[in-house]
């Protein structure tokens, strides 16, 4: 079978040409709204499908589930790959909602960026904060898009403020609104010194944004733009001077300073000027920590880790995908690979690239793209894939606490084999997490999750893609811990309300129904430790 062949020059040329990011917002900042955009003037799609216009039949093409269609939100992150200019662009768009936080986690692992989406009415919200914290744990560059400017927004000064006081970045504006309370007429250009004057939109969003460029002393922008707002453009520059920071590109890539953009990404205003400002900006494909230290993405050697399992994208084939960021070296379809935590090769076969549910095959990708692999049940999260001599794993992916349990089983019984299969590859994905209680011999699902939609998401997928109605009873748990070493803990002193079981990979966890619960264990058993969270660890060994 074809293995790897390729040139450093044609390695680095690839890598200068790629762009892996994703998009993090509070819930209805606009996120899928804007991907939408970046993807229309990318060429991807030619006319946008606006949330807006979900009651026409016409859905964001990053929402592919059928319950995305149906409530609106996003609920899964999707991948898509579009080209700009010159680069080759492989954008991460994330669910919004908090109950679906935990795939956003795992998603950015994958990011070389992030774009944070900011309401400019609400300006920072709860699960942006969560959002961004994730992003400085792991040091990423963040760019900052302050959407729906077509609105009435907050002063962009405050909103600069918020961003430091808040989050503790400092903001580097390279775009300023003109017209915040409603009537927002186009933005200034810093680095040009240019007026971008937005006319009038008959597509109502759904095509590129039509606009006159011009200096601000034009005599066609002040009449577009208005006197009042210029002269508020004019005074609102000479403070500008003073209050934020200068452009330093490393401070950006090691998540200190923060681009701004405003825009409006229904109305397009302002997006293909933040792309193409962004894709300067944001880094090339960045190294990934391993045991072996830092890989990096110039060297040879094929490397990848799974970030997402993904099954029934296509129910009527019952398919499982594995996505994999690729991370150094050069990916040819149907090449052999070493499969870390299988320790065995494995062919790596149905090379895809999504445009989110829609895919092609992919015969060569490079390091930061990130395509889809045929799963017959082998792959986990985590797992490292590679080529060479020397073996190692990339760091693994920690598998959150839920904080919502429930006890799930068929309505009808003769359905049990397809809720059991049901159950293990959504748990696989990392959709829910499963537990069984070590304490009583009847096999009963338990099944925690991190936010409580998460249950009707699972409800829905059993129904839709399995054929099983199933009912779910909610349990007082709040807490799980895992219990470190493995050490069998039904022997300790714990209180009559907290529960012994076992995950899915066989390792022995408590489930508390209160904090109490779990200092008392803490407190009254010597030498036990446990933790909130639980990585398969870079060797996939369990804790």
């Amino acid at each position: 079978m074809p293995q790897p062949n390729t040139t450093a020059q044609e390695l680095r040329e690839e890598l200068a040409r790629r762009r892996t990011f994703a998009i993090i917002s509070h819930p209805d900042a606009g996120k899928t709204t804007l991907t939408e955009k970046l993807l229309l003037y990318g060429g991807a799609i030619h006319l946008a499908g606006s949330v807006k216009a979900r009651k026409t039949n016409r859905h964001a093409v990053s929402d592919w589930m059928e319950i995305e269609k149906q409530r609106g939100i996003s609920v899964t992150s999707s991948a898509m790959q579009f080209h700009y200019n010159g680069y080759h662009i492989n954008i991460l768009d994330t669910p919004g909602h908090q109950d679906f936080s935990e795939d956003t986690y795992r998603t950015l692992v994958a990011a070389d960026s992030a774009v944070m989406l900011i309401d400019g009415a609400r300006g920072v919200e709860p699960q942006t904060i969560k959002l961004f914290e994730v992003c400085r744990m792991r040091g990423i560059p963040i760019f900052t898009f302050v959407n729906k400017m077509d609105r009435a927004a907050k002063n962009p000064f405050d909103l600069m403020s918020e961003l430091e006081e808040v989050l503790g970045i400092h903001s580097c504006p390279l775009h300023w609104p003109i017209g915040v309370d409603g009537d927002f007429k186009g933005i200034y250009h810093r680095d040009t010194g240019m007026v971008e004057a937005y006319l009038p939109d008959e597509s109502h969003g759904m095509s590129r944004a039509n606009a006159v460029i011009a200096p601000p002393d034009d005599p066609q922008i002040r009449a577009l733009i208005g006197g009042y707002l210029y002269d508020q453009l004019m005074e609102d520059l000479e403070l500008l001077d003073g209050a934020g920071d200068e452009l330093d590109i490393q401070r950006v890539r090691s998540g200190e300073l923060t681009p701004m953009f405003f825009g409006s990404a229904m109305n397009s205003f302002g997006v293909e000027s933040f792309l193409h400002h962004f894709l300067e900006l944001t880094p090339p494909p960045t190294g990934r920590n391993s045991t072996a230290g830092v890989i990096a993405p110039d060297n040879p050697e094929f490397s990848a880790f799974v970030f997402k399992i993904q099954a029934n994208m296509n129910p009527a084939h019952r398919d499982r995908l594995a996505f994999i960021r690729i991370c150094s070296g050069k990916f040819e379809k149907g090449m052999d690979a070493f499969h870390v935590q299988g320790n065995k090769e494995v062919r790596l076969t149905q090379p895809q690239q999504f445009m989110a549910q829609d895919r092609e095959s992919v015969d060569v990708a490079w390091p930061g793209d990130i395509i889809g692999l045929f799963d017959p049940g082998i792959y986990h999260l985590g797992d490292t894939l590679l080529t060479g001599s020397q073996h190692f794993a990339f760091e693994g992916i920690p598998v959150f606490a839920p904080e919502h349990f429930a006890r799930v089983a068929p309505i009808d019984t003769m359905k049990r084999k397809q809720f059991n299969s049901g159950i293990s590859q959504l748990s696989e994905e990392g959709a829910i997490q499963t537990f069984h209680r070590v304490d009583v011999s009847t096999g009963e699902q338990i099944v925690g999750v991190v936010g409580v939609l998460q249950f009707e998401v699972l409800e829905y997928r059993l129904k839709s893609e399995y054929g099983v109605d199933v009912k779910l009873e909610r349990l007082g748990f709040r807490f799980v811990r895992w219990v470190k070493g493995g050490a069998d803990p039904s022997g300790l002193s714990l209180t009559s309300t907290t529960r012994v079981a076992k995950d899915d990979e066989g390792r022995f966890v408590l489930l508390f129904e209160n904090e109490w619960s779990i200092r008392w264990a803490l407190e009254n058993n010597s030498g036990l430790e446990l933790a909130d969270i639980s990585p398969r660890s870079a060797e996939g060994e369990t804790l």
